[in-house]
């Protein structure tokens, strides 16, 4: 279901509004480059900053555009379970083929808290369901017997994006799923080493400039044929730490697709764009690439 590059792709903005023909124009690009599917209204695609119309509308666009040549998994989570259940429920009825659970924030809530409320949203639908671990934004991680638990329990619960930044714990998160349970790396640095300890794919920043270039990598990873994907991280590693660590995402990858005259460079507060400085190293990144 999961196994393959995943696109966290960005959300357009011209004049404060969502950008359908720049959103258009990404997702061609996407397929074009061989990527398995795209994941809207994620963490790169700005979903604290959408309200639930406009989060629904860049859902509805991309199921439309996408038509079905690849798979479209919809950030529908959220840190009130109540919200997380109705997005869910309304990416459901647009057809999605996925959806991305993000670990509730600010809220920090203890392990059997996050049992209750995927339990609760997992209830709610027939959508297959990647949770989404990532401490860095929500304090809190997925301990993998609470993984255990809920994969045990709800068969619609089938992956898990793993953006903890440790490779080994795909190693614990192994342990405590069932075989067929697919983790995904959220971190495109990482992807190697990830994918050797059983990981079977990526849910990608990076691709929404290089998609080609990392669903490439992912495939050969999945192929066994890991010193031609090593020699493909090797090639792009530079643009991926630029990418991962100039500054949060998606700032860098929002002026990466602005520099490349895909999108604004618009992003909604509380982020702000790109300093100037950051932009000189970026733009220098990029064009070591020759993608500007």
């Amino acid at each position: 279901m999961f196994e393959g590059t995943f696109t966290a792709i960005v959300t357009p903005f011209s004049e404060g509004k969502f950008d359908q023909d720049a959103f258009k124009e990404l997702i061609e690009m996407q397929i074009a480059g061989g990527v398995q599917g795209i994941v809207p209204v994620g963490t790169t695609g700005e979903s604290p900053t959408l309200d639930e119309d406009e989060h629904l509308e860049v859902i509805r666009f991309a199921v439309e555009a996408v038509d079905k040549r690849i798979k479209v998994i919809a950030g529908t989570g959220a840190n009130s379970t109540s919200e997380a259940i109705y997005l869910t429920e309304e990416a459901e009825k647009l057809g999605v083929d996925g959806s991305l659970q993000v670990t509730p924030y600010y809220n920090k809530p203890p392990q059997e808290g996050l049992y209750q409320h995927f339990r609760a949203i997992a209830e709610s639908t027939d959508l297959p369901i990647m949770l989404y671990s990532v401490p860095g934004r929500s304090v809190v991680s997925i301990a993998p017997e609470t993984a255990g638990r809920l994969a045990a329990d709800f068969l619609n619960i089938v992956a898990i994006k793993e953006a903890g930044g440790d490779p080994d714990r795909v190693d614990l998160l192994k342990a405590a799923l069932p075989e067929d349970f697919q983790i995904l790396s959220g971190d495109d640095p990482l992807t190697i080493e990830f994918m050797k300890r059983g990981a079977v794919g990526l849910v990608s920043v990076a691709s929404n400039i290089i998609p080609q270039a990392i669903s490439d990598l992912v495939r050969h990873m999945n192929a066994g044929e890991v010193e031609k994907a090593q020699a493909l991280h090797d090639q792009y590693e530079d643009l991926m730490n630029t990418l991962m660590g100039i500054d949060v995402n998606p700032i860098p990858i929002k002026m990466a697709t602005a520099l490349m005259s895909l999108t604004s460079e618009e992003i909604r507060l509380p982020l702000v764009p790109l300093p100037n400085d950051k932009i000189d190293t970026l733009r220098t990144s990029l064009l070591k690439y020759g993608l500007i």
